[in-house]
């Protein structure tokens, strides 16, 4: 169980912020708590003691220091258009930060790509980075979103837009094209959500 020594109000604020309820506490000891994904975090007097099986859950959100992560998203589709998923993960120095995917619909492929990349950076703010490395194994998105090649479907225009808007809100930021095998986890994370697992 990480012990995070903090400002308990500012980790609450944190908390909020990011989207999470907070909650009072179970006992006279317990100053607030909140519940993401497999973690809860319950607060105590300058501490919160993080529960759950999978920490990092909170424990992204409550570091202060914000920091570097490398993001990546995969969109998957079949039928093209067809059923369509995304999956993303987010990895710093301690390993997996956060991992997900989930169904978006009926879709391409493309748009499932420009979908997962806008939600791998939503979450990597979400988690507090500041500075983020993302990489993808779609050409295609990386060189639109980096300016290399030109977006002629107003939908796909329309993306790229929002996903520059994302990547602007973060300190600095990469965006590269990587091969599959280097962009498995988020691959996973999109067929598993395709699957319903």
């Amino acid at each position: 169980m990480p012990t995070i020594e903090c400002d308990v109000e500012r980790a609450r604020e944190r908390l909020r912020d990011a989207g999470v309820e907070v909650e009072e506490g179970n006992t006279d000891h317990e100053r607030w708590r909140a519940s993401r994904g497999d973690a809860t975090a319950v607060a105590y007097d300058e501490k919160v003691v993080i529960q759950g099986s999978n920490p990092q859950d909170v424990e992204a959100i409550l570091r202060e220091e914000g920091g570097r992560a490398h993001v990546y998203f995969d969109g998957a589709s079949r039928g093209n258009p067809g059923p369509a998923a995304v999956g993303w993960a987010i990895v710093n120095s301690d390993g997996i930060v956060a991992e997900g995917g989930e169904r978006i619909g009926e879709t391409t492929n493309n748009r499932a790509e420009y979908e997962a990349l806008a939600r791998a950076l939503e979450m990597a703010r979400d988690y507090g980075f500041d500075e983020v490395d993302v990489r993808g194994d779609s050409e295609l998105i990386v060189k639109q979103v980096n300016g290399a090649w030109s977006a002629n479907d107003p939908g796909m225009q329309e993306r790229r837009v929002r996903v520059r808007e994302l990547l602007e809100r973060f300190e600095s930021w990469s965006l590269e094209h990587v091969p599959r095998e280097i962009n498995e986890r988020a691959d996973e994370m999109a067929n598993e959500a395709l699957d319903g697992n």
